[in-house]
């Protein structure tokens, strides 16, 4: 994708019939061409930000819609060029003609992302507010929403801004004490300088630290329903779910293949995946569905074990050898205790002895799925191991692989400029740590990024953003 100063024009409302459908217009020439099919006040003498009543005409003066023009003039529009935005109805023969009409008035049709792309060339966005721009759009809970829209108002921004600042800080000392070596002038002690690499260092790896919980949340957070045959999973997973999307059946090892699906619990979205029941066998195909139970139990965030609260104390080590070698110390393990409107009683003996064998922080959490008994407290236990209750509001979380890449390889850099710290190396080698920090921090707002992957982001973009 190549920058150029033409109009561009593209729906920028979902494909389909609607109410209303909106085109966006922009460029130098945005308002001149609009105003030359446009039949009422004239745009050209119109303010900025207002809104105008008019009608669509085409070249033989014939109506194709009643509109509704937004002029935005430059620089205070999305793009920070002259922008249109053109309200009709929804209807898909209208979209087209006046697609159509824009583009034999003198506009071109957008490519992919290119309104967005366009902000971000004339500065009205960086980089990274820019794919906040994308994950806004595509945002299917209100946590994942949160997080995109602080990012696009600049939160994570403003951080990597100050990160900046304090590298630059870093480096000009490193710089003075390399061009003034041979003078007995100190600008800071070696200790400071080791002091503000160590902050950033940390200030840099937290960062990147949370892109673990913020990719979960953005795109679901995985939930890997494991345990024994007939324990109640697949009840379960209807019951968290609201619809019989499993088969329930008494016959073990009905589930013999991976079930997914998506629901949003208060506000976060969870992918639950319902697996084949964990036992011996020696049916080939139920084999495979408990080898791949065992795969998903394994790349879960949290892994739900269900346990029939039938099984006594004596089996309930048995029951854990199948389950917890496969799960990992960065695992939520939550222990649904099922069935207890029929097995009340053995519910004290089984939490006892499961607290024997659980890691430290697992929880469980006696229910009834068939009943839909506590139900309720075990979506919370969920909520909470997502971490998605911990954010706090304005809170940076990295949702992006792009990110996270080049934060880790900032982290990287930093830390080589520390070690050079404490063992007195030269300043110069120390400064070319620093220069590639800046570097790698500097891709993800835009400040220094290559073509071809302003090509790949953009791309990614619908065609009307």
């Amino acid at each position: 994708m190549t920058m150029t100063d033409d109009t561009i024009c593209a729906i920028s409302t979902p494909a389909g019939v609607g109410g209303i459908a909106v085109a966006r217009v922009s460029g130098k020439d945005a308002i001149t061409l609009v105003d030359k099919i446009w039949k009422g006040k004239s745009l050209t003498k119109a303010d900025s930000h207002t809104a105008h009543l008019g009608t669509i005409v085409d070249e033989h003066g014939e109506a194709i819609d009643q509109a509704v023009a937004t002029v935005f003039r430059n620089p205070r529009s999305f793009t920070g060029e002259d922008v249109v935005e053109l309200a009709v109805h929804g209807s898909r023969w209208v979209q087209r003609e006046l697609i159509n009409l824009l583009v034999r008035t003198g506009c071109r049709i957008a490519d992919a992302g290119e309104f967005t792309r366009r902000a971000f060339a004339n500065g009205r966005m960086d980089l990274a507010e820019a794919e906040a721009v994308a994950d806004v759009i595509a945002s299917s809970s209100r946590a994942t929403h949160r997080i995109a829209m602080s990012q696009m108002r600049g939160d994570f921004s403003r951080r990597l801004t100050d990160l900046h600042d304090q590298l630059l800080n870093l480096a000009s000392l490193l710089e003075l004490e390399l061009d003034f070596s041979e003078e007995e002038v100190e600008f800071a002690s070696r200790e400071k300088l080791l002091n503000l690499a160590q902050e950033i260092h940390s200030i840099v790896s937290r960062l990147a630290s949370t892109f673990a919980t913020g990719s979960a949340i953005k795109d679901g957070v995985p939930v890997a329903i494991v345990g024994e045959t007939n324990a109640g999973k697949s009840t379960l997973l209807n019951q968290l779910l609201h619809e019989d999307r499993a088969i329930v059946s008494d016959i073990h090892g009905t589930t013999r293949d991976v079930i997914e699906d998506t629901i949003e619990i208060g506000d976060t979205l969870f992918r639950f995946i319902d697996t084949a029941g964990l036992r011996e066998t020696t049916d080939v195909i139920e084999s495979l569905g408990i080898e791949r139970t065992i795969n998903k139990l394994t790349d879960a965030r949290i892994v739900l074990w269900v346990i029939d609260s039938a099984t006594t104390p004596a089996q309930l080590e048995s029951v854990a050898k199948r389950v917890l070698p496969h799960t990992s110390a960065d695992q939520a393990i939550i222990v649904a205790l099922n069935k207890i409107d029929i097995n009340a009683e053995n519910v004290e003996a089984l939490q006892k002895a499961l607290s024997g064998i659980l890691p430290q922080g697992a929880i469980v959490a006696p229910i009834s799925a068939k009943q839909g008994d506590k139900i309720e407290t075990l979506q919370q236990h969920l909520i909470n191991a997502s971490g998605s209750a911990d954010i706090a509001p304005g809170e940076v979380m990295v949702t992006n692989a792009r990110h996270y890449q080049a934060l880790t390889l900032a982290s990287d850099s930093i830390a080589r400029a520390i070690d050079g710290l404490s063992m007195g190396l030269s300043g110069d080698f120390i400064a070319q740590d620093i220069r590639e920090t800046l570097h790698h921090l500097g891709e993800i707002t835009g400040t220094i990024t290559s073509q071809d992957i302003l090509t790949t982001i953009f791309s990614r973009f619908c065609i009307g953003k």
